[in-house]
């Protein structure tokens, strides 16, 4: 069954506390996208036609944040610093279920120190998508300064898509 549901944006925080997520966001298509972490972000060009990007990203079914490791150098965050408004497409493993999450981004600040917050959310970020260490974290810290990253954290304002037992074959 295809289900959309959208929710008022309020306050963005990357840290809003658990169990305020909206309830008028489909709890399933939240939860299938909780459990992927590879999905095709789209950003908008100049001329308004999409720009599809491959990107991993954590999504907290709490609080329908998703956040994003970016580049500063790369197109997506120029799109997105033109035009906020981005979705992320997610597919279950077998193809047939899916969730389109859109909203408007944040961006962090670009790293600039190993030990800055925004280093600290890259940190949590991949901790969020790897579930596991970096087996060397100086190394990985001053990785994210010298590749100039950031955190793209979406707001989970509307989500749609197709899940059903009909159509879901589980992982």
């Amino acid at each position: 069954m295809v289900k959309s549901a959208s929710a008022d944006p309020t306050e963005f925080s990357p840290h809003t506390p658990a169990g305020n997520l909206p309830t008028t966001l489909d709890s399933k298509l939240i939860g299938l996208a909780a459990g992927r972490s590879i999905g095709a972000l789209a950003t908008l060009k100049r001329d308004g036609r999409p720009h599809l990007s491959a990107v991993n990203f954590t999504l907290s079914p709490a609080t329908a944040i998703a956040r994003i490791s970016v580049s500063d150098d790369r197109v997506i965050v120029n799109n997105m610093r033109r035009d906020p408004r981005v979705s992320i497409f997610v597919a279950s493993v077998d193809g047939w279920t899916y969730a389109v999450l859109e909203g408007t981004v944040e961006l962090s600040p670009v790293a600039l120190a190993p030990d800055d917050d925004t280093v600290e959310e890259l940190v949590d970020v991949f901790r969020a998508i790897r579930g596991e260490d970096q087996p060397d974290w100086d190394d990985f810290r001053l990785a994210m300064v010298a590749e100039r990253r950031l955190v793209v954290r979406l707001r989970v304002e509307t989500a749609y898509g197709l899940t059903g037992p009909d159509y879901a074959i589980s992982a």
